[in-house]
């Protein structure tokens, strides 16, 4: 009977040294109190308001380009009615690889953000390694992902955790 009882509190003892812990934290609210983020985000907006600009500006010349062509088409000749139908389309096709060279999946504005978003993701994923390493935990979810998580016990989240390793402030929200 001692036998049976001792491999029963074994075996008990086994399972909970086996036991995984988990945990979550919510990457957007952290990277929203570091400081790098909005001074990124900053410049981020500066950039795209500057090539938003410009992108007005080449199209209001093609407006006008084209105001111009439709008002003076009858006094044309048939090789400069041409000529300015090439002058369009090239102006057309100008604005449309400027688009696509800042504004596309891989321009100007993509590489930048990654640029500039690297150091920070690389810096809160340092943090988040100490805090799983520290707490000793198998697990460490985003809860600000894809993934998704239905319920979550408030008790099982780290995200005030990992904002003390990066030295901000996690009360406030």
């Amino acid at each position: 009977m001692r036998k049976l009882i001792l491999s029963y509190i074994l075996i008990l003892i086994s399972i909970n040294s086996f036991a995984q812990r988990f945990g979550y934290v919510d990457t957007q609210k952290i990277v929203e109190k570091m400081p790098e983020y909005a001074t990124a985000q900053g410049e981020l907006d500066k950039m795209t308001q500057q090539w938003q600009s410009e992108l007005e500006d080449k199209q209001k010349a093609l407006s006008k380009m084209r105001l111009d062509f439709e008002t003076e088409k009858l006094l044309l000749t048939d090789d400069m009615r041409r000529q300015r139908m090439s002058e369009l389309e090239a102006k057309e096709r100008e604005i449309r690889d400027f688009q696509t060279k800042t504004f596309g999946v891989e321009g100007l504005l993509f590489q930048k953000r990654v640029e500039l978003m690297k150091p920070i993701q690389d810096k809160l994923a340092e943090a988040m390694a100490r805090v799983a390493r520290k707490r000793k935990l198998s697990f460490l979810f985003d809860r600000a992902s894809d993934l998704s998580i239905v319920y979550a016990d408030p008790t099982h989240d780290y995200s005030d955790i990992v904002m003390e390793e990066l030295g901000l402030k996690p009360k406030g929200n």
